[in-house]
C-alpha cells in the first residue's frame, strides 16, 4: 500500500486529513497525519510519527507532504523515517495544499511515487489562482 502522510505545524495536517476524508471517502486507511502542536517538544512529535507509521509494512511506500521545506515537522519526520529504515520507500514534498494531497490520494496507485509527485507538484502550482468576483452593474442603479 502507498500511504499519504501529512505533517505540519499545528492542526494543518489534521485539518487537511479531515478534508481529504470528506472529498475522497471516509474509510481511507491510507492517509495518515501528525501535527506539531504549540508547546510540543520534538521528542513527543517523533513518538507520534513513529506511532502513526507503525502501520507501514515492509512492502509499503510513503508519500510525505509537509507544510514547510526545512520546518521541524518535515525534518523530524524525515529523520524518523530514516531511523525506521523507510527512507528508500519514501518520497517527500515540502509545501502542501488540498489539490496536491487529494490528487495524491486518488492517483497514488496509478504510477510510481516519484513520478506521481513530479506531476502533482506541477498540477498543484496550476491550482493556485487569484479568485476575484466583479460586481455587475445593474440597470436599477442610479
Amino acid at each position: 500500500m502507498k500511504y499519504v502522510f501529512l505533517v505540519s505545524h499545528g492542526e494543518l495536517a489534521h485539518g487537511m486529513h479531515t478534508a481529504l476524508k470528506m472529498l475522497s471517502g471516509e474509510n481511507r486507511e491510507d492517509v495518515l497525519s501528525v501535527g506539531l502542536e504549540d508547546g510540543m517538544g520534538a521528542d513527543v512529535f517523533v513518538e507520534n510519527v513513529k506511532k502513526c507509521l507503525s502501520v507501514v509494512g515492509k512492502d509499503d511506500e510513503i508519500i510525505l507532504f509537509a507544510d514547510l521545506v526545512g520546518g521541524s515537522p518535515l525534518t523530524n519526520a524525515a529523520n524518523t523515517i530514516a531511523e525506521m529504515g523507510l527512507m528508500d520507500r519514501t518520497v517527500m514534498v515540502g509545501g502542501m495544499n488540498i489539490p496536491l494531497a487529494l490528487s495524491a490520494v486518488l492517483m497514488k496507485d496509478t504510477m510510481e511515487a516519484a513520478n506521481l509527485v513530479e506531476m502533482l507538484i506541477q498540477e498543484a502550482r496550476e491550482e493556485l489562482k487569484r479568485f476575484q468576483i466583479t460586481a455587475e452593474e445593474s440597470d436599477d442603479e442610479i
